[in-house]
């Protein structure tokens, strides 16, 4: 494995480490606008998943935050039947075209929440809404450790305020990714010979995701908001960036 393998690993880890720690979410996105362009996608799954699961970790124990149990259920109860058919649909699925898809529905939503003088609020759905999004955020973290956009972006739109937000995401996203590693172990899909680059994953995430936690404590609920959403349509064009190309290829 060339070293330019191992910057491009270390690089999208630092930079995803700090805006997970800042968000609470968003490792699995960031760090794939660098490795989709380098790294074996099977690879990058799994480094995405244990990177994001890693900084969740060191969130869990630096950033304080509440345990709402009777609003957290329904997303814990969707994602968990969601990541086993991440899990399985990973190695049956069309990559570029998921991308696509995930990507599209980010650059169209979250820019026009951004441009609206107000959020809109949704109340409809309830408990049953929060499960599918919930089912949604799971598979995305059994196929590629994307489990907080959907979930962020629910509960974005129901108005939660920015510390009961972050601590549906952050648990969710603990919970799915725990699983979603332990799924990956267990069907072979970790490899011994990813385990370097898991190591410079690790040491990556550590200091930009305990920075970014810090930097998180000083922003306003219009601001954190704003943020989310911002993150959320950089990650979309950073993800039909990286599947259009493919996708121009196989049409043309």
């Amino acid at each position: 494995m060339s070293s330019s393998i191992y910057l491009i690993v270390a690089l999208g880890a630092l930079v995803a480490g700090f805006v997970q720690g800042l968000s609470g979410f968003a490792f699995g996105l960031v760090a794939m606008s660098f490795w989709a362009w380098a790294v074996d996608p099977l690879v990058a799954a799994m480094l995405a998943v244990f990177g994001a699961l890693v900084g969740q970790l060191i969130a869990a124990v630096t950033v304080r935050r509440g345990f709402d149990w009777p609003t957290l259920w329904p997303f814990l109860v969707g994602g968990l039947a969601g990541v086993p058919l991440g899990v399985w649909l990973l190695p049956h699925l069309d990559v570029p075209l998921f991308k696509a898809c995930v990507g599209g529905l980010l650059v169209i939503w979250c820019p026009a929440m951004l441009m609206a003088r107000s959020l809109p609020k949704i109340q409809a759905g309830g408990r049953t809404a929060d499960g599918v999004s919930g089912l949604l955020g799971g598979v995305c973290s059994g196929v590629a450790g994307f489990s907080g956009a959907i979930p962020t972006l629910w509960c974005t739109v129901r108005g939660m305020p920015k510390d009961a937000s972050r601590a549906v995401v952050q648990n969710f996203n603990l919970a799915m990714l725990a699983v979603s590693f332990a799924i990956h172990l267990a069907a072979g899909n970790v490899r011994l010979s990813m385990l370097p680059l898991f190591g410079i994953v690790a040491g990556a995430v550590l200091l930009p995701v305990l920075l970014g936690a810090r930097l998180y404590a000083g922003i306003s609920e219009t601001a954190f908001r704003n943020l989310v959403l911002g993150l959320l349509t950089a990650s979309g064009v950073a993800l039909l960036a990286s599947s259009l190309p493919a996708l121009a290829v196989r049409a043309g």
